[in-house]
């Protein structure tokens, strides 16, 4: 009887033992992907933007290797797992208006569209890793670290590099294109400043809740304002104008709906401390190049858009076919080659058409329907807090992009993906309300769970 008592008790731990593994290999996997996003979104950042061929290799490959992790995982827990995030169905139906360009030979330039389509696939993945595995609280907060230490190196960095400037990115590489403004690693000085606009509203949103104390929320704010001046330093114009808009859309979703002076207080103090280290440095004169706005060249190009679009208006001329098509239907004298329409959403139209152009309001309303209410929780919740910094940076991109072509920078457009992700898997707080949120067991990052995040994987199993 001690015998068989004996063997019975081990094989009990044995099980015991199994079963904790088990439970262990999504967690490992779950850190392994966001880790790896973040590497890879670093990368892209660093080589250039991404845009050389090697780099763009690199970063599809990255994006491969995060979704065979991403399926392991599921098959490991043995379950499907996926959210309902309403970006992910006009992000997949935009996918099929790209393969329909394709079968149906309705673009002008089929390898380039090829080429695109290649692309827009791994900002699929980062959209959907983003919005899948970085939604709890724990991954949060280690995702929104990452981005913050890394943007204030980068933006010293930056500043580094421009004060001893040599006329090369990292000071060993020059530039394919000449004619540029270097900032950073980017060949024009307006990606770069897109990028911030991104990235300074997590340690901003951040240093005005309550998450952090003492120190930690001084330096946070610190890491705000220098990236934040570096949008400035940089001497884009559109860059400046959407981080101005990214701060009254912060007042205005936070300091009318019964917050503390205390946010006022601490907004207007950085704002003063970022003019007064501008005017320090520049001594005024980089605040000067605001009222050098004029409609110039990119009128032209716009005006000829819309020409381009009268010829296809419902399926474009082809992702990413403008600069082989535009010669035809320039409108003016230039020695330079026109690669991009400074204008993102006249260069969506003219490739893709009104249904192209329809899925991206459709993508949009719905990052806003569901993004907007995640500023009602920002200042105690990591999810809250991170989804309501993406939005102001989605928000300020967005600005930009009627004046610039970011989101034709890989390193860029992978990161307003990234954010969009984030700002819209904002169902904790809605999926929090439900009765049976709290009978979901411990699973994904971490073992402390809150209700909001019982609510998440309730969703995943209703799918």
């Amino acid at each position: 009887m001690l015998k068989i008592s004996s063997y019975a008790i081990v094989d009990t731990a044995d099980s015991i033992h199994r079963a904790r593994r088990h439970a262990r290999e999504p967690e490992i996997l779950q850190w392994a992907l966001v880790l790896g996003l973040c590497s890879l979104l670093i990368f892209a950042v660093l080589a250039f933007g991404a845009v050389d061929e090697w780099s763009t290799f690199v970063f599809e490959a990255g994006a491969a290797v995060l979704f065979l992790v991403w399926a392991g995982k599921q098959v490991v827990s043995r379950q499907v797992k996926l959210s309902k995030n309403p970006l992910h169905l006009p992000a997949l139906l935009f996918f099929g208006l790209i393969l329909a360009q394709l079968a149906l030979r309705k673009s002008a330039y089929g390898y380039v569209t090829e080429y695109e389509a290649l692309q827009y696939i791994s900002y699929g993945v980062v959209l959907l890793i983003g919005a899948e595995c970085v939604k709890e609280e724990e991954a949060r907060k280690v995702f929104a670290f990452v981005m913050i230490f890394f943007g204030v190196g980068y933006a010293f960095f930056a500043l580094v590099q421009e004060l001893t400037a040599n006329g090369k990115i990292f000071w060993v590489h020059s530039p394919h294109f000449h004619g540029g403004s270097i900032y950073g690693s980017y060949v024009n000085h307006d990606h770069y400043a897109g990028l911030m606009e991104m990235l300074v509203p997590l340690p901003f949103v951040v240093s005005m809740g309550h998450l952090l104390r003492g120190g930690q929320r001084v330096l946070v704010a610190f890491c705000a304002v220098l990236m934040a001046s570096t949008i400035f330093l940089s001497g884009s114009r559109g860059g400046m104008l959407a981080f101005v808009l990214e701060m009254v859309l912060f007042a205005a979703l936070t300091l009318g709906k019964r917050r503390s002076p205390r946010i006022a207080l601490g907004s207007t103090a950085i704002c003063v401390f970022i003019l007064a280290l501008l005017i320090f440095l520049g001594k005024g004169q980089v605040l000067g190049r605001l009222g050098d706005l004029s409609p110039g060249i990119r009128l032209n190009i716009s005006k000829d858009s819309l020409r381009m679009f009268s010829q296809r208006p419902i399926w474009g001329w082809g992702l990413g076919t403008f600069p082989t098509v535009y010669p035809s239907f320039r409108s003016f004298y230039t020695n330079l080659f026109v690669n991009e329409a400074h204008n993102d959403y006249a260069q969506l139209l003219v490739e893709t058409g009104l249904l192209g152009f329809a899925l991206m309001l459709w993508f949009v309303i719905s990052l806003y329907r569901h993004g907007l209410p995640t500023s009602r929780r920002w200042e105690f919740k990591w999810d809250g807090a991170v989804s309501f910094a993406a939005l102001l940076g989605c928000t300020g991109i967005l600005f930009h992009s009627f004046v610039d072509f970011n989101l034709q920078i890989p390193a860029n457009a992978a990161m307003f993906y990234m954010l969009c992700g984030l700002a819209a898997s904002g169902p904790l707080a809605e999926l929090s309300k439900s009765p049976r949120s709290g009978a979901i067991g411990n699973e994904g990052i971490g073992s402390r769970r809150t209700l909001s995040d019982n609510g998440e994987s309730l969703a995943g199993r209703r799918n």
